[in-house]
């Protein structure tokens, strides 16, 4: 299923896109998609649905998150070789994690907002894991059955805050730093998760693109590694790191974005985002 939320902000009712693309509106089975949705339970019920019993939802409403409830973003960072070598940083021994509050979440054709003194904005194309029943300890043979489907997230980062300190919080946790969607795809959808095409463009230029059969540690490891030292809920992303070509990357000059810039990203079976980049507290550009 490719599940997703429709409608004005924070009031998005649920949705299911059917077979031949087109949207449907799920909210006369559940009003939006919760966490108690993306449990095995939960999506079976789903998928009991015949998407061509629902109504069509007509015109282009904006998408929101795909799904609500999450917790946490748990983010992984330089889980690609080419990537930790652009950045000039050693390939790590063990996943690194860092995590974005749910405030920087954002449906995934919304504005990217600018924050205040940033000087060095960037974007990283990135697989979301959406986590669907509750993990702690998990090993990583049996790490995938914990998971309810995937998504596209953009790890937005504001550079200049994130090398202000050993923490990168700060720099990756502005409002709309994750756009997420524009669907949540489940696991029967997807042959292998690990072998996608991922890419990302700038104004019409393509910067990124990759594979996510390059991660130094797979989604499996990830789960794993992450349910070692934080519980992992119903709803929670994992995002599991970009391939390279991130602004701060290029050579001989870093690109970073400016307001009006366009971003256009997607993960091959996961679809496609679009975020326009305006500045603080201009949020209509």
């Amino acid at each position: 299923m490719k599940l997703c939320q429709f409608g004005d902000a924070n009031m998005e009712k649920a949705g299911v896109i059917d077979a031949e693309g087109r949207l449907r509106d799920l909210s006369s089975v559940v009003d939006t998609i919760e966490p108690r949705d993306l449990s095995p339970r939960g999506l079976a019920r789903l998928a009991s649905i015949n998407p061509s019993d629902l109504p069509v939802v007509s015109g282009e409403p904006r998408l929101g998150i795909p799904f609500r409830g999450t917790s946490k973003i748990v983010c992984i960072g330089l889980n690609y070789s080419d990537h930790a070598e652009e950045a000039g940083l050693a390939v790590p021994a063990e996943p690194i994690i860092f995590l974005k509050p749910t405030t920087a979440l954002c449906g995934p054709y919304d504005n990217v907002v600018q924050p205040r003194h940033s000087t060095r904005l960037d974007w990283e194309v990135e697989l979301g894991v959406v986590i669907g029943s509750k993990a702690q300890y998990v090993p990583k043979e049996s790490a995938l059955d914990f998971v309810a489907g995937y998504c596209v997230v953009n790890d937005v980062s504001e550079r200049a805050f994130q090398m202000q300190s050993s923490q990168w919080d700060k720099g990756k946790g502005c409002d709309t730093f994750a756009p997420v969607g524009p669907w949540l795809v489940t696991t029967d959808e997807l042959q292998d998760p690990q072998n996608l095409d991922m890419w990302l463009d700038v104004n019409g230029v393509r910067m990124q693109h990759g594979k996510t059969s390059t991660m130094i540690f797979d989604i499996a490891t990830l789960i794993s590694y992450c349910s070692e030292y934080l519980t992992l809920l119903p709803g929670d992303i994992i995002a599991t790191g970009t391939p390279p070509g991130v602004g701060m990357g290029k050579t001989p000059d870093p690109v970073w974005l400016q307001a009006g810039d366009i971003v256009t990203l997607g993960i091959e079976g996961l679809g496609r985002q679009r975020q326009r980049i305006v500045r603080w507290p201009d949020k209509t550009m």
